[in-house]
């Protein structure tokens, strides 16, 4: 097994707490099934949010799909001017047997944008 690293983004359409924690949750599912991963394949998970996100934590989302064990921590992402709002960016840390370029990086909906060039 090797540790790699998965990347990931949503945009959110508002800042509420119950729809962060939908689009999070749906984002992490993604990565996970998107990687033929299971939770106990991840060794931590940085979340950043934009500073226009302020109703809750990314991580309780983790904690909602029953995430308990791993090591999350949420940052605020750079205030730039011209980026993406309301955007939730994940990096995980995993062990797993798949290659790096075999690694599915997951960009929902709008944030697709964001990573044109490893977005799956």
């Amino acid at each position: 097994m090797a540790v790699r690293a998965v990347r990931g983004a949503v945009q959110l359409e508002r800042d509420d707490a119950e729809h962060m924690r939908e689009r999070v949750a749906e984002l992490l599912t993604a990565i996970l099934e998107r990687n033929s991963l299971v939770p106990d394949d991840l060794i931590s998970v940085w979340f950043t949010a934009t500073p226009d996100l302020h109703s809750d934590f990314p991580a309780a989302a983790a904690r909602g799909l029953g995430i308990t064990d791993v090591p999350l921590i949420c940052a605020q992402e750079l205030n730039v001017t011209g980026a993406m709002e309301r955007v939730v960016r994940v990096l995980a840390h995993v062990e797993t047997g798949l290659s790096k370029t075999g690694i599915a990086h997951v960009y929902l909906g709008a944030a697709g944008a964001l990573r044109k060039d490893i977005a799956q």
